[in-house]
């Protein structure tokens, strides 16, 4: 008789955490973490630096953003780096007509890859894992064949704005990331392609007995993810200066997974926390910042974020299991 109440106890307790984790607990660990450098870390809440953190993390929000809807249909995209590194080095080619021209070229580069992810996923049946393991290894190879494995600087003034200038005093690249979660927001929450993506990951089989067009919203997703990405590798390219597709984009698919997970987004599909991806890429920039403002080696940092990693999948599961 005694013995009733804790198991009780524990199953009002566990849950409830669970769940408050998952759905706030990064919002919680970016205030903490402004709390602590409020206290701790010098000059850390000036405005300049808070506005090189929002610079620095732009790009891989507006990548995390692509991947978000890619996990929300229970899929995963590898190729992402790569896509960057691709939309980089097709750039220089045709800056000589524009940006325009050069910006809609390196954006269709994206839609291509996109399409490929997309079709061997919808049409032909592959793990999306495997699909896009092929252009992360490919895909780089094409675009340092496109550049002839060199380095190429840039200077498109046109271009090299997009990664200096500002408006209103909100710098160029977080002003398009935000339009960028803005319009995912509302894509996923009010729109009839994102409600389907997030029906197709909850469950796949009971959607296209629903009659949903599962193979071409699955190819849409792959297609979107593309183009955020080609963008996030022309805006990283304007940063930098210049075109260097044997790096640019390195491990950026590692960030963007880890943005989506730790913001809430479980990868068994079925759901796209927007706000919670974007805090996600801050809370893992604001991490990496703090470490090595207090002189802990890089690889304590990726220590530590990893940990997180573990722990935001550990609460999503307990959660998806009740």
């Amino acid at each position: 008789m005694t013995s009733a109440p804790y198991p009780l106890a524990r199953g009002l307790t566990g849950p409830r955490t669970a769940d408050w984790l998952q759905r706030y607990g990064v919002y919680a660990a970016v205030a903490a973490l402004l709390v602590f450098n409020g206290l701790f870390t010098d000059h850390f809440l000036t405005t300049a630096n808070l506005r090189t953190q929002l610079v620095q993390v732009s790009p891989v929000v507006i990548v995390a953003l692509g991947m978000a809807l890619v996990i929300g249909t229970e899929g995963v995209d590898l190729s992402v780096g790569s896509t960057m590194a691709l939309a980089s080095s097709v750039l220089p080619l045709y800056l000589g007509y524009g940006l325009l021209p050069a910006l809609l070229v390196a954006l269709l580069a994206g839609v291509v890859v996109g399409l490929v992810n997309g079709s061997l996923v919808a049409l032909v049946g592959l793990q999306p894992i495997v699909a896009t393991l092929a252009l992360f290894v490919g895909g780089r190879g094409l675009a340092l064949v496109i550049a002839g494995g060199q380095l190429k600087q840039i200077e498109n003034k046109d271009l090299l704005n997009l990664g200096t200038e500002s408006v209103l005093g909100i710098p160029v690249v977080v002003a398009i990331a935000g339009v960028l979660a803005l319009l995912v927001a509302f894509l996923v929450q009010r729109t009839t392609f994102g409600r389907q993506l997030v029906a197709i990951g909850g469950n796949r089989a009971a959607a296209a007995l629903a009659g949903l067009p599962v193979r071409r919203v699955l190819v849409g997703v792959y297609v979107l993810c593309g183009v955020l990405a080609s963008l996030a590798g022309v805006l990283a390219t304007a940063r930098l200066t210049a075109s260097d597709p044997s790096s640019l984009g390195n491990l950026m698919e590692l960030s963007a997974i880890t943005a989506v997970v730790v913001g809430g987004t479980p990868l068994t599909g079925g759901s796209v926390r927007v706000l919670g991806t974007v805090f996600g890429a801050l809370l893992m920039q604001l991490l990496h910042a703090t470490l090595v403002t207090h002189n802990l080696h890089d690889s304590t940092a990726q220590m530590v974020q990893a940990g997180i990693i573990l722990v935001a999948v550990y609460v999503a599961r307990e959660r998806r299991s009740r």
